[in-house]
């Protein structure tokens, strides 16, 4: 299997034999859903509802750390969490094709983006997100990692300086300015010392669905350890909206406001991260294609000065 070219091999015909290895009967009908890190696809089924087949990115989880967000949206839809676990197939969930690609099947859940600005909708996924970290509070990830600066900044930075998108003349000030958020971050974490529970992890409103019965979380591929708050900034595009959260959340779970503090430093993580992601992802083709401006020296102007603008804010006192 090509590094360069990861899914050049996962053709129709192998996503649809892949399904009936597991024992349904396909109709012929395949539909690419949304998504750059994996593949995913919705299968037609003869005479059922179709299935998602999701085939996970060569080399980026363990099976150890797949099976363990599996077993977590097992859990929480136990707990009656709407979350969209994967099927159980001969006793497994964790499939592996012929062509040795790793994938799960899903059942399809269809709805719509939540609506931010309803602060009925906030308060409600509030609840839900305070019953989620509840389950996640249980017990914790031993495989998948955590919100941390090693990750987030200095892998991704490193991703970042060896990929050549970068222009030779903005490495040493974007060394110089991660390194230096980096140790912004670390000192701001260890100021507020949260506590880490499993989390959802990629909490924003693409991955949320939301239908008459309410909403449901969809995708926990980036589930880590990490404090309570990683899940509720991305769902706030204002301070009123983060408040309507808490207003529902509180209502299942106590909330620790100290962890405020750290919003602006999981903004910038994520900033960084997603960076140091397309430029660690440049070989495969779908990247280019879909962030064509990253490949632009002007965007890597653009960023490098965001990031002097976030360690300026980071550097001033909460």
């Amino acid at each position: 299997m090509s590094a360069a070219a990861p899914y050049a091999r996962l053709s129709p015909d192998a996503v649809l034999a892949a399904v009936e290895a597991a024992g349904f009967c396909t109709d012929g009908r395949l539909l690419a859903l949304p998504s750059y890190e994996n593949r995913v696809y919705q299968v037609g089924i003869e005479d059922a509802q179709p299935l998602v087949a999701k085939f996970y990115r060569p080399g980026r989880w363990s099976d150890a750390a797949i099976a363990q967000e599996h077993a977590f949206a097992h859990e929480l839809a136990a707990a009656d969490i709407p979350v969209v676990a994967p099927l159980v197939v001969a006793g497994r969930t964790l499939l592996r094709s012929d062509g040795g690609f790793r994938h799960a099947l899903y059942p399809r859940c269809g709805g719509r983006a939540p609506e931010l600005e309803s602060a009925d909708h906030l308060a409600w996924m509030g609840r839900l997100l305070a019953r989620l970290h509840g389950v996640g509070s249980r017990a914790r990830f031993r495989a998948r990692g955590s919100f941390d600066t090693d990750t987030f900044v200095h892998d991704a930075a490193r991703a970042v300086l060896r990929s050549g998108l970068l222009p030779e003349r903005l490495h040493a000030i974007y060394r110089a300015r991660t390194d230096a958020l980096a140790a912004a971050v670390d000192a701001r974490f260890t100021e507020v010392d949260p506590m880490y529970i499993r989390l959802h992890g990629d909490c924003h409103a693409g991955n949320v669905l939301w239908t008459d019965g309410g909403p449901h979380f969809v995708d926990l591929d980036d589930a880590r350890m990490g404090p309570a708050v990683q899940d509720l900034w991305m769902l706030a595009p204002s301070r009123h909206a983060l408040d309507a959260l808490l207003e529902g959340y509180a209502q299942f779970r106590d909330f620790d406001r100290r962890e405020l503090a750290l919003v602006e430093p999981l903004r910038v993580m994520r900033q960084v991260h997603w960076a140091g992601w397309v430029a660690a992802r440049w070989h495969d083709p779908a990247f280019p294609r879909a962030f064509g401006h990253v490949g632009e020296a002007r965007w890597w102007e653009q960023h490098v000065d965001d990031l002097g603008q976030a360690l300026a804010s980071l550097q001033e006192p909460v």
